[in-house]
């Protein structure tokens, strides 16, 4: 940024306002980061993308970037495979994720698909004893994870730990396999 011309600085710093994020917001350097190599077209475009797939209002994806700016850098095809899953699979609404848009920034194989498995099977086979949400499982450190959902339940369901490690490696355990 030092070696950047100050109007092409003065530039980013209104296109990170004008997404929505102030100067003396904790995400304001990831703001600047976000639309440094993005023109106005680009950030539009963007942020029509991000409607469509996430069907959001203009409100809604305000508050998305405003909390996840580095949602504008995400590629169409993984915000898309996310959308499908979060949709489809959790089925997650809309504005959860708009305020929650971090949750975006996992890795579907290696966080989301697994934990969201767990979490499914802790709950159908009466092992969870509170509403836990996916974004607070994927939240967790991994060794937080597995001292809070996977340990417990090591006399219940030994194969636990297994089943997730093999999820973790993008395979699906056959006791994952829901109906």
């Amino acid at each position: 940024m030092l070696t950047t011309n100050p109007e092409r600085v003065r530039a980013m710093v209104a296109c990170a306002q004008g997404i929505g994020v102030p100067r003396g917001s904790g995400m304001f350097r990831q703001a600047l980061q976000a639309v440094a190599f993005l023109s106005e077209e680009k950030i539009a475009a963007k942020v029509d993308y991000l409607k469509n797939t996430f069907r959001w209002s203009d409100a809604q994806v305000s508050i998305a970037v405003r909390k996840y700016p580095i949602l504008l850098e995400k590629s169409k095809e993984s915000l898309k495979r996310r959308s499908e899953f979060l949709f489809s699979k959790v089925g997650v609404e809309p504005v959860y994720i708009a305020h929650r848009p971090v949750i975006l920034s996992y890795s579907m194989e290696g966080r989301l698909r697994p934990r969201y498995y767990v979490i499914k099977f802790l709950k159908q086979n009466g092992l969870l004893d509170r509403d836990l949400s996916l974004y607070t499982a994927v939240k967790m450190t991994e060794k937080v994870f597995v001292e809070k959902l996977i340990c417990p339940h090591r006399d219940a369901a030994p194969h636990l730990a297994e089943d997730y490690a093999t999820a973790c490696k993008g395979e699906m355990p056959y006791n994952f396999r829901f109906i």
